[in-house]
């Protein structure tokens, strides 16, 4: 089979990227794979070239609404009509259509929580499938233990006897990761293809301040000062809401974007940053996954992220043209408390497990704590998962256990920012990867001069309120 000549012919690309053939090559020969690719490596194309070679569907689990339709508009975009995307967007009589005809579409995206619907799991079960695809797969680890444990079940629909080969994509992944990763979707010997997690393009900067308010004195005038685009991560709405009005007081076209605004306000900031009618999106790390935005020139962390593999993920979305890119790490003392608080906000505590059992006992349904507003919406999901397949006890043991390890991963990245030596090997390290050779620019441990990187900001004229300005003006009023 000649691949590079479908590549050229369906795609425009003489040559394929470092990877690509490889795990096309083992798919087409029935092989489960698992594949590590830095943003910007062309994951998708590992799935969307075989669905041009296999006369029958592929089947996409993605996490995010805002991944799965940039998915589904990019193939609309190359002329591809037999592709639908099973999600709440979809009206019940649209949701029905799609599933009626559900085997005449070459690429099926579904969501975790979509797919495990009943309607949906026995359609699906019933079809022929060329692929099934796990895009963002970290995810089965990184979310399913303590926020979506869906993602921990979507091994039943993986689970056939009879089923095709299994595609698992991310772009970040430890070793435990990827055994997650195998082990929730049944996967049967799978090719584990790892490319390196560094990305040379994109130097690595820290910064120390004495309080917070410091912090964001050094964001607003460093955006004024500076090109983009770029992306300001933080991990409080109202924080991203603050700082974007801030820079938009500063004639600087920013917008706040997380998931407290509604899903139509989010696509559309979403657009606009795409399409450079906003220079900054100021975000929670609800933002990024699936953005394909090329040209993004800075990250800034304004507080630090909860574990190395957000950091990395974060900053991968900068530099995707493989020109120069800067990841900004900002700290002030006591940001590593905030960061334990929100990785740990939602797990359920020993009062949660109890009042649910307890609920259950008196022969409420459990729901009624939800409703009741005793358990936010995720510790319910968590809770109503675990305590299905363990015992209270148990559980109890496995949500301490939980806050101990996210605490130790937020202790990592304040290695990261406390530590002297290079960051970059720092990080590749927890990949359990080493550098191949020492790049000349590299971070601030290295002695980063970001000077020749740094491009002024050019001047925004003073002029009328535009479409963008006008549309945002009433979102945030709006929230």
């Amino acid at each position: 089979m000649k691949l590079e000549a479908t590549l050229h012919q369906l795609f425009g690309y003489e040559t394929f990227r470092p990877g690509q053939r490889e795990i096309i090559e083992a798919l087409v020969e029935g092989q489960d794979v698992l594949a590590i690719l830095p943003t910007g490596m062309g994951k998708s194309l590992c799935y969307q070239l075989p669905g041009y070679l296999f006369s029958k569907p592929v089947l996409i689990i993605s996490p995010l609404l805002s991944l799965m339709q940039d998915q589904v508009d990019q193939l609309k975009q190359r002329g591809e009509k037999r592709v639908v995307a099973l999600n709440s967007f979809l009206s019940p009589e649209q949701k029905q259509y799609a599933l009626h005809f559900l085997h005449e579409y070459r690429f099926i995206f579904v969501s975790p929580e979509m797919l495990l619907q009943p309607q949906v799991k026995a359609r699906i079960e019933q079809m022929e499938l060329s692929l099934m695809v796990a895009d963002e797969a970290h995810c089965i680890s990184q979310w399913g233990f303590d926020f979506r444990p869906d993602y921990l079940r979507i091994g039943e629909v993986f689970a056939q006897t009879n089923r095709p080969p299994i595609l698992a994509l991310s772009a970040t992944a430890t070793d435990t990761v990827m055994e997650d990763i195998q082990r929730y979707l049944n996967m049967r010997g799978p090719l584990c293809y790892m490319h390196s997690v560094n990305r040379e393009n994109i130097y690595l900067m820290k910064k120390g301040f004495t309080n917070k308010e410091q912090k964001i004195e050094w964001i607003v005038d460093h955006v004024s000062n500076t090109a983009g685009p770029g992306i300001i991560y933080t991990q409080s709405r109202a924080k991203s809401e603050a700082i974007s009005l801030q820079l938009l007081e500063k004639n600087i076209a920013a917008a706040a974007y997380h998931a407290g605004k509604d899903a139509q306000d989010r696509q559309f900031i979403q657009q606009q940053f795409l399409t450079d009618k906003l220079e900054w999106i100021v975000a929670t790390n609800a933002f990024g996954m699936g953005v394909h935005k090329d040209n993004v020139r800075q990250i800034i962390h304004e507080t630090m992220p909860a574990t190395l593999s957000n950091y990395m993920q974060e900053i991968g979305r900068a530099g995707r043209d493989g020109l120069d890119a800067v990841a900004f790490l900002l700290y002030a003392e006591g940001d590593e408390k905030f960061a334990k608080f929100i990785a740990t906000e939602d797990l359920p505590k020993e009062v949660h497990i109890d009042r649910f059992m307890q609920v259950i006992a008196n022969g409420e349904q459990p729901n009624a704590l939800l409703t009741r507003g005793e358990l936010t919406e995720v510790s319910f999901r968590v809770l109503n998962y675990w305590l299905q397949q363990e015992s209270p006890e148990q559980v109890k043991k496995r949500m301490q256990e939980m806050q101990l390890k996210k605490f130790a991963e937020v202790n990592l990245v304040l290695k990261l920012i406390e530590q002297t030596d290079c960051m970059r090997e720092q990080v590749v390290r927890y990949f359990g990867q080493q550098l191949a050779q020492k790049q000349q620019n590299c971070c601030s441990n290295c002695g980063l001069d970001i000077t020749p990187f740094m491009k002024p900001r050019a001047e925004q004229q003073q002029t009328q309120m535009t479409t963008w300005q006008q549309r945002l003006q009433q979102i945030l009023l709006r929230n």
